[in-house]
């Protein structure tokens, strides 16, 4: 799977969503370290003995047909990952961002935006996005983005004492509004 969009205006270059094969899980893997390691600001995980962050079900992104383990590169360079699967916390089948992480080099540049963009394009359907409670920076930039592609038309809850953000994409007004083939 690839897909990608260019911007014009402020951010001409291409973000692209590439499904990682399985051979190249060592590269996720790289990044998922770099993401652990900025989340340990919220969540405190320490690194094994080794000096290694674990995610000890990224392996499971390889065997589950429901799991998606996309690279978001950037005129062909990596510039984060998104996890995606179908394990949502109520249990109802719907479209989850595990994780989403753009290195800290592309941030502010609308890559983040654009790669949301994507992922919800690449699996239309309902969806469910949640944040630390901690990750105010990860609650706004959801919040801004769900709320922009949706018109609004989302729902948010907390969870396990997490913020969730519940929504369809495209939503009911977006598809009558979307080219046909």
């Amino acid at each position: 799977m690839r897909m990608s969009v260019r911007s014009g205006g402020d951010a001409p270059e291409r973000v692209e969503l590439v499904r990682v094969p399985a051979e190249d899980r060592s590269v996720l893997r790289n990044l998922v370290g770099l993401y652990l390691y900025d989340l340990s600001e919220y969540t405190g995980p320490d690194v094994n003995e080794h000096g290694l962050y674990e995610y000890p079900r990224l392996d499971q992104y390889w065997l589950d047909e429901s799991c998606h383990p996309l690279l978001i590169r950037v005129d062909g360079r990596i510039a984060g990952f998104v996890l995606v699967h179908q394990h949502d916390l109520l249990q109802e089948r719907r479209h989850v961002v595990a994780e989403f992480f753009v290195m800290r080099k592309y941030r502010r540049r609308g890559v983040g935006t654009r790669a949301a963009r994507l992922v919800f394009d690449a699996f239309p359907g309902p969806w469910e996005v949640s944040e630390l409670p901690e990750n105010e920076p990860a609650q706004a930039f959801w919040r801004r983005v769900i709320a922009a592609l949706t018109d609004g038309a989302y729902t948010e809850t907390v969870v396990d004492g997490r913020p969730v953000q519940y929504f369809d994409y495209p939503t009911k007004t977006k598809q009558t509004e979307r080219p046909g083939p």
